[in-house]
């Protein structure tokens, strides 16, 4: 069993799930859960294309760093 998750969900069973499901079903109504759901995974999606463009920009300078600092190592290595 993955413990993260259960760490993450509380340990929660099928019956706790279930209680939360109505409550929210009631709360929201039908109609508006499937909006809520669609504009959740839309924010996700964004959300991971955030932390990826992130870690491009970082490799990208880290890259750009270690090229320039590569030939400096190199003339010193020559003297």
């Amino acid at each position: 069993m993955n413990y993260e998750l259960t760490a993450f969900i509380g340990g929660l069973k099928l019956p706790e799930i279930l209680v939360i499901a109505l409550v929210v079903l009631l709360l929201f109504g039908a109609s508006k859960i499937p909006t809520m759901m669609r504009n959740l995974g839309k924010g996700v999606h964004s959300f991971k294309q955030g932390l990826e463009d992130a870690k491009q920009e970082i490799n990208k300078e880290v890259k750009k760093a270690t090229d320039t600092e590569t030939p400096q190592i190199e003339e010193k290595d020559k003297q």
